[in-house]
């Protein structure tokens, strides 16, 4: 058998489990440990956070800075801030990793498979063809290629840009 390692995920299998929201504690935190918290991006109304256990490589999250749990907790205009960035993301991703596709997706509630299920965030994640193969699914393994502080640099240079 051959052995798989990724030993950044021991961060998240050990580590502490920190009270709170982990957004709001992002819209908190100064933007000088933005790298360290892989927030590339903000704006007013809604932020834009790297996976720190990504589904694939660029994989994002975005996130309005109101609380609320779910969509129909936002109005018009964060709602319209949140879908700016979401929409941004898309073209920051196309232009830095030519994925051939998506997946934009909001999970909400535990049940639904939210993660964070009281801050509304939405998932952008970058897909290439033949990017799935027998490790998720026979392994649960699955291989990404970049770390993520050099993910970070390519997209916050990415967002930097008008």
């Amino acid at each position: 058998m051959r052995n798989l390692y990724a030993p950044w995920r021991m961060e998240y299998i050990e580590g502490p489990a920190l009270p709170g929201c982990l957004f709001c504690r992002l819209w908190a935190a100064p933007a000088d440990d933005d790298r360290r918290n892989l927030v590339v991006w903000r704006e007013e109304g809604a932020m834009v956070v790297m996976n720190r256990f990504p589904y694939n490589n660029g994989h994002l999250m975005v996130a309005p800075r109101h609380h609320a749990s779910s969509l129909t907790e936002l109005d018009d205009d964060r709602t319209l801030a949140l879908m700016r960035l979401v929409r941004r993301s898309l073209e920051v991703l196309q232009a830095l990793m030519k994925p051939e596709g998506f997946n934009v997706g909001v999970n909400l509630g535990r049940v639904a498979g939210a993660g964070i299920p009281d801050h509304v965030h939405v998932h952008v994640v970058p897909r290439w063809n033949g990017d799935t193969n027998f490790l998720p699914v026979l392994g649960e393994v699955k291989v990404i290629n970049e770390h993520l502080e050099r993910t970070w640099e390519r997209l916050a240079a990415g967002f930097a840009r008008p």
